[in-house]
Formats: C-alpha cells, sequence, structure tokens
C-alpha cells in the first residue's frame, strides 16, 4: 500500500530484482513510524546504514538550508548521541506477523 507522501524509487533500484528495500519512515503525529526487515546477517551494518543516512541528509541541508554539510552532521550525531544516552521515547517493535501481514 503506497503512503500519502511517499519517495519515489531511487533510479540505481529500478528495474533491479535484486534490490531490497529495508526500511520505510513516517512522522505520524510528530513522532516516528517505521517499517524495516532485519536485512543484515550482522547487526553492526546497521550502524553504517545510519551513517550513511546522515551524510545524505546533511548533504540535503547543505543544499537547502544555512547550514554547511559540517554542521547539519554534527546536529545529527549530537542528536542521535543524546538520544542514545537519555531515550526520550524507546517505542516498541512489533513483528510483522503480529500485525496481521
Amino acid at each position: 500500500m503506497a503512503g500519502p507522501n511517499e519517495q519515489p524509487l531511487p533510479p540505481d533500484v529500478i528495474g533491479r530484482e535484486d534490490a531490497v528495500e529495508v526500511l520505510r519512515a513516517f512522522v505520524v503525529d510528530g513522532g516516528l513510524s517505521i517499517a524495516f526487515q532485519r536485512a543484515f546477517e550482522e547487526p553492526d551494518m546497521w550502524g553504517l546504514l545510519l551513517v550513511d543516512i546522515a551524510r545524505h541528509a546533511s548533504r540535503a541541508y547543505a543544499r537547502e538550508s544555512g547550514y554547511t554539510e559540517d554542521e547539519a552532521l554534527t546536529r545529527i550525531v549530537d542528536m542521535f548521541e543524546a538520544e542514545i544516552n537519555r531515550p526520550t521515547d524507546v517505542g516498541s517493535t512489533t513483528s510483522r506477523s503480529q500485525q496481521g501481514h
């Protein structure tokens, strides 16, 4: 099912049968709602994925706002560390089988 403001597919995955979607994220009522699959054999690969996302986000802020790429990345990393150390909401994770999928 498509979301109301779904992002387009990245050009390099179009037509690729070997591409696997691993994460969808939505902001709902000011909070985060995600769907994901484990996808990697080792959990440390999620660290790499999160860093890649942070770098892409910092580049977007550098293009679209008054932040430099370094300033945006620093703010992202600072918030990541603060949230790791003192979570504002740890949320919950429900398996797909429990969601009726």
